[in-house]
């Protein structure tokens, strides 16, 4: 079938697809190579706004990667003062997205938005622990169906300049759900209780939607395991 060969490009990345387009035209009239770089320019941005479909596990208590990437940090800290969740620490999942990794943030658990906010800032590297308290970024507190609150949090990075965010207060969000995406390079940190079992090892690679973080419910220690 032809929807499992072309990948979809999510709508928010059309109109950068015909601006790099247009610009790549003008490049052509004025010198052809300068056409053919741009040509090349206007396919990666086809590329990096694709919203390919996903296989999300669904058993209670699991909670799934809210975005491709690669794990560059676990570890324990208190989450987003501004998500008003109390200064107990809790399990921070960074993943750092490349400019070559699908850019769409998905939900972690099924739930309901008590809240978001977003603090303007800076645009370091986020591949940077300091990014998470620097960078620009959105932060949303999800209150699980049991009453248990996490934190997914949009980082824009050194060349993301763009947060997206689709949903508020009262949303309501099932497991893998679409609800935003930053453009071109960032960052998303979950913060999840300190109970639940970890799976995520630093230097793993994740799919936003499919691969299983952590286990609400698990009675496993945390995983160990080395990136070879």
């Amino acid at each position: 079938m032809l929807e499992h060969v072309l990948v979809p490009i999510h709508r928010d990345g059309w109109k950068f697809i015909g601006i790099f387009a247009a610009i790549s035209l003008v490049l052509a009239f004025l010198w052809a190579p300068l056409g053919w770089i741009g040509l090349i320019l206007t396919l990666w941005c086809v590329y990096f706004f694709r919203d390919p479909p996903r296989v999300t596990p669904v058993r209670a208590g699991l909670v799934v990667s809210p975005a491709d990437g690669l794990v560059v940090s676990v570890g324990e800290l208190a989450p987003p003062a501004e998500l008003d969740m109390g200064t107990e620490p809790m399990t921070r999942i960074g993943i750092f997205l490349n400019v070559f990794d699908v850019h769409i943030n998905r939900a972690p658990v099924p739930g309901t938005v008590a809240k978001t906010h977003y603090h303007k800032g800076q645009f370091v590297n986020a591949s940077f622990d300091k990014a998470s308290d620097l960078n620009e970024r959105n932060a949303l507190r999800i209150t699980t169906p049991e009453g248990v609150d996490i934190a997914v949090v949009q980082i824009a990075g050194l060349v993301a300049r763009r947060i997206v965010t689709w949903v508020g207060a009262g949303s309501k969000l099932d497991t893998g759900e679409r609800f935003g995406l930053i453009r071109f390079g960032s960052r998303t940190d979950l913060y999840v209780p300190r109970s639940w079992a970890v799976y995520a090892i630093e230097g793993q690679r994740v799919v936003g939607g499919e691969t299983v973080l952590a286990d609400a419910v698990a009675v496993e220690p945390k995983r160990l395991g080395a990136v070879r």
